[in-house]
């Protein structure tokens, strides 16, 4: 892994992860191992009672980082930790000696996608193009979490560019961090492009991280990742100094390992930006998402439900869960997933267009970067094919570079027909034919095997174009292990029923308890047997 010089080091490693290892911390011993898998209100409580304060929940954080990260399973799921995170986990102790709290999400270590611009480190998106760029800003999304005393600990690894570099990517690889491997399987994808915040969150390096999405990237990594992923309504949440690929479905989300606590960060992201003019009104949505989480919430709620293509395990686990749904109270309807013929031809498009323009305003932005134009970074990466294209190119970059602008009449064609097909023939029409508020289906597949010589081997069913290019909310929850590796199940619903999926999912949860927490296995076991769900 490429380190980059400045960064808070996470050189000082320790030998092969031994998990009942002791570190001292501020004089008294804390066990690393005992530390996983702690929710938020637990660390909450252990702050609350004095057992721990929110600077030694912050350094356990960051001996895990350097006992799973960067030795032993070695993840590579964190690119850097921010050299002040100590000094803000001071900061909320204090306030907490001086009862003036923020909210539940103060001392809190939380990390942060490297596509979003943190003011202690630079966000490289994972290319080496922008390993120097230090915006010395916050993300206005960041900004508040910091705002609500949220310890910002550190920058998660990433697909570089988000995913959009090439159609023949791995997920998870970047030039600036490696590639991401999954908690579960090492030798399998964690997905991407918000492979490092699903990682680092299933190995409890934090509770909580944020991803982004355009298309899949928070919900793939987490369903694959064992965790809650909430792909949120387009326009709730802040996208100003964020890496962009398109203005018209790239949103940050929250990663975490239970709902409640994606509801918590969730909360704490909502909010309107004035630079930002797709959440003009976002405020009237700013609420505690995770006050009003009921067990209950499924009762006598109709849900609608398509089958894809899938193997027979992952369809056995899918109808387990329609009767767990039905043992919550919800009632199950099947529905057909219509054609929508052109809708992945017309999203394209709209990427490819978006990416070039919405790129150079971003790096036009920015005090630091060499590069300022799409056109920069193809030849950025020409001049550097060792390190930057060592298994896959650029071939989508240069059909972005060839686009007309937003202006141009077939990009405004594919934009209206893709907003259609999505939305209003699409999720509208399957809630409709169902008479439901949700959808339900199965996220992606399982982890498919990491491989460098022909990137993803993807196959099975996915969930996330529809709510990606309406705008509408998706929402992934874990359906526990198939054959030894995570899957999860997706709730999708119309625009702003964010607080429905969460409800949803959550209900769902506390009636099956279904995730399990990874192993670091080397591979999937070869003694499973027969194929069967875990």
């Amino acid at each position: 892994m490429r380190m980059r010089t400045g960064l808070l080091a996470l050189a000082m490693v320790l030998a092969a992860p031994a998990m009942a290892q002791e570190v001292m911390t501020r004089g008294r011993p804390s066990s690393v191992a005992s530390f996983q898998e702690k929710s938020i209100d637990e660390q909450q409580a252990m702050m609350a009672s004095g057992e721990q304060t929110s600077e030694q929940i912050t350094e356990l954080y960051i001996e895990r980082i350097r006992m799973l990260d960067q030795n032993g399973p070695t993840l590579r799921s964190v690119i850097a930790v921010s050299p002040n995170a100590i000094e803000q986990a001071r900061a909320s102790d204090a306030r907490r000696k001086a009862g003036r709290l923020r909210g539940p999400l103060d001392g809190i270590p939380v990390l942060i996608k490297d596509n979003i611009d943190t003011k202690e480190l630079p966000t490289t998106a994972g290319s080496l193009a922008l390993a120097d760029n230090r915006t010395n800003r916050d993300a206005p999304m960041v900004a508040q979490l910091r705002a609500q005393g949220a310890v910002i600990l550190g920058k998660t690894n990433l697909s570089e560019w988000a995913n959009i570099r090439s159609n023949h990517s791995m997920s998870g690889w970047s030039a600036v961090g490696g590639l991401v491997k999954n908690p579960y399987a090492l030798d399998r994808t964690a997905c991407g492009s918000s492979s490092g915040s699903g990682a680092a969150v299933a190995a409890s390096l934090a509770a909580v991280a944020v991803g982004t999405e355009t298309d899949g990237s928070v919900v793939c990594p987490a369903a694959m990742t064992g965790l809650v992923g909430l792909k949120p309504t387009l326009g709730l949440v802040s996208r100003t100094h964020v890496v962009p690929i398109s203005h018209s479905q790239d949103t940050p989300g929250p990663m975490a390992r239970s709902v409640k606590d994606a509801a918590i960060l969730f909360s704490a992201m909502v909010g309107s930006d004035p630079k930002d003019a797709a959440t003009k009104g976002a405020d009237k949505y700013r609420r505690d998402y995770a006050a009003g989480l009921s067990a209950d919430a499924l009762k006598g709620v109709r849900v609608g439900y398509w089958k894809p293509e899938m193997d027979e395990v992952l369809a056995a686990r899918f109808d387990k869960a329609l009767d767990e749904l039905r043992g919550a109270g919800a009632i199950p309807v099947e529905v057909k997933m219509p054609e929508l013929k052109g809708l992945g031809d017309a999203e394209s498009e709209v990427l490819y267009t978006e990416l070039k323009d919405d790129l150079a305003a971003y790096l036009a932005s920015t005090p630091a970067s060499e590069v300022r134009t799409l056109a920069d970074v193809i030849k950025f990466n020409e001049a550097n094919k060792a390190a930057e294209m060592p298994f896959f190119g650029q071939e989508s970059f240069l059909k972005a570079e060839k686009t007309r602008g937003t202006k141009d009449a077939e990009y405004l064609g594919a934009r209206a027909k893709s907003a259609r097909l999505a939305g209003v023939e699409g999720i509208d029409a399957m809630l409709k034919a169902a008479d439901a508020q949700i959808l339900v289906s199965p996220t992606y597949g399982t982890p498919w095997l990491s491989d460098p010589a022909h990137g993803d081997q993807f196959s099975g069913p996915s969930a996330s174009e529809l709510p990606a290019v309406s705008g509408y909310p998706h929402l992934t929850v874990p359906m526990g292990l198939v054959e030894g590796l995570p899957a999860g199940l997706s709730f999708i619903g119309t625009a702003y029923s964010d607080g429905l999926l969460l409800n949803a999912g959550y209900a769902y949860e506390q009636a099956t308890h279904a995730r399990v927490a990874p192993r670091y296995l080397p591979s999937v076991p070869a003694d499973l047997g027969p194929r069967k769900v875990r």
